[in-house]
């Protein structure tokens, strides 16, 4: 039987004794998984003003050259599939009327309950309903209305160079809405139909979004001119691919939590040279036994952290003097990815710390929004941060941003303090690890 959790009466008394302890200005506590178990993680700073984020003395550069006009007109029409997809599915299952005369918060439960939500996937049903409020959607869609938003999402597919296989993909999807939300079916099975990776791979690498931003993540890391690179959350080796045709042969660790992806990449990428691979856990102590690396790459995985900051507290400490990290991430929650991708995103009916423990806890949300993502990291320790696209490039209306960062340098060893701690406190409440940061993004109102 699992030991029982700390609780939060237990986490303020571990706040508490950090922030008495010599050089700390405030600490933020949580917990982490540490195998099978539960451990407590802690961020610290020293209470001074953190450095004042640094602003590029030139513009992001415009990524949507090649089509990318065609991006929010394809986008807009995808989302309004997925949203009348999603009052269909409603009004199938008689519960579209709760929406519109209970509004919201009153027709949530009623709406999960009459799809027969598992307690899991019941947040994607709350944001389905505040999706169709914040779009005014009166009526549920008739069956003509439904099929040409079906058959104009299929045609927006084609247009972003979505392979044949993602619009069967996204179609499924959104006709599975229920089973869905009732677990019948998992979305890694649509997903990775007959144990294969090329649908994902289309929506990773096999379109004119992600090639962009690939492209755009290849050119920052290769900027760097790296001996070392650390993929975190590598997937189906999308972005690796750009990223390895752009640096050469370097040292390369190619690491995520599934070992289905390793083992499809060791085969996908046999005849590269320099190639190395292990498992990574973002929400787990990430403490390799390697050399520190010049550049640490993460596309489309941070959102998965429980909480940012210390994820991004802990890769800092991965990266050498004057290292960089380069990252990939989704910042807008686009109607059609709530109704498919989200799926990847509900904690397991088995999760040891199901939910976020930052400032998206008890949102409904899973992505940061670009501006929170600017300072998380600028909060983290890092530098000299930079964004693209432009905020007036079509691309920007994917709401996807290629984030680039140098390690900041006035971080002390967090080692004293965790022998102190320890040293003050029952052993399983001693921080399994702390990460020292330049300023604290905390919430007392819900968090210890």
């Amino acid at each position: 039987m699992p030991a029982e959790l700390p609780s939060r009466d237990d986490l303020q008394l571990v706040r508490r004794v950090l922030e008495g302890l010599p050089g700390v200005g405030g600490a933020e506590v949580l917990l982490i998984a540490d195998g099978s178990e539960a451990a407590v993680s802690a961020l610290v700073s020293d209470g001074r003003p953190p450095p004042e984020p640094s602003i590029p003395t030139s513009p992001p550069a415009r990524l949507g050259a090649g089509g990318a006009h065609v991006v929010p007109g394809c986008l807009a029409a995808m989302d309004r599939a997925a949203l009348l997809a999603i009052a269909h599915t409603l009004h199938t299952m008689g519960s579209f009327g709760d929406v519109v005369e209970e509004g919201v918060e009153e027709g949530a439960e009623k709406a999960a309950d009459a799809l027969g939500a598992v307690p899991r996937h019941r947040w994607i049903v709350r944001r389905w309903l505040a999706a169709l409020a914040s779009e005014n959607l009166p009526v549920p869609p008739s069956r003509p209305e439904l099929a040409r938003a079906m058959r104009d999402l299929d045609a927006a597919r084609q247009k972003l160079g979505y392979p044949a296989g993602m619009g069967r993909f996204f179609q499924a999807a959104l006709r599975s809405l229920p089973r869905l939300v009732r677990d019948e079916i998992t979305l890694q099975s649509l997903l990775f139909a007959g144990g294969g990776t090329s649908t994902a791979q289309g929506n990773y690498r096999d379109n004119l979004i992600s090639r962009h931003l690939n492209r755009a993540a290849a050119e920052a890391v290769a900027a760097r001119a790296p001996a070392r690179v650390l993929e975190i959350g590598a997937g189906v080796g999308a972005t690796t691919e750009a990223v390895l045709a752009a640096v050469g042969e370097v040292d390369y660790l190619f690491t995520d939590v599934s070992a289905f992806f390793l083992d499809a990449a060791r085969e996908r990428f046999a005849r590269h040279p320099g190639l190395r691979y292990a498992c990574l856990d973002i929400n787990a102590p990430m403490a390799l036994d390697e050399r520190p690396f010049d550049v640490v790459l993460a596309a489309n995985v941070l959102h998965n952290a429980r909480h940012a900051g210390r994820t991004l507290a802990a890769i800092r400490e991965l990266l050498a003097p004057g290292g960089a990290l380069v990252l990939i991430e989704s910042c807008v929650e686009h109607h059609l990815v709530s109704a498919s991708m989200h799926f990847l995103m509900s904690p397991r009916a088995d999760a040891l710390l199901p939910g976020f423990a930052d400032v998206r806890q008890g949102q409904d949300r899973v992505f940061l929004d670009r501006a929170e993502w600017t300072r998380q990291l600028a909060a983290a320790g890092y530098r000299d941060v930079r964004v693209e696209p432009a905020p007036d490039d079509p691309l920007a209306a994917a709401g996807q941003y290629v984030f680039t960062a140098a390690r900041g340098e006035r971080h002390p060893d967090p080692a004293p303090l965790l022998s102190k701690a320890a040293e003050a406190l029952p052993p399983h409440l001693a921080p399994r690890e702390i990460h020292t940061v330049d300023a604290l993004i905390t919430d007392r109102s819900h968090r210890p």
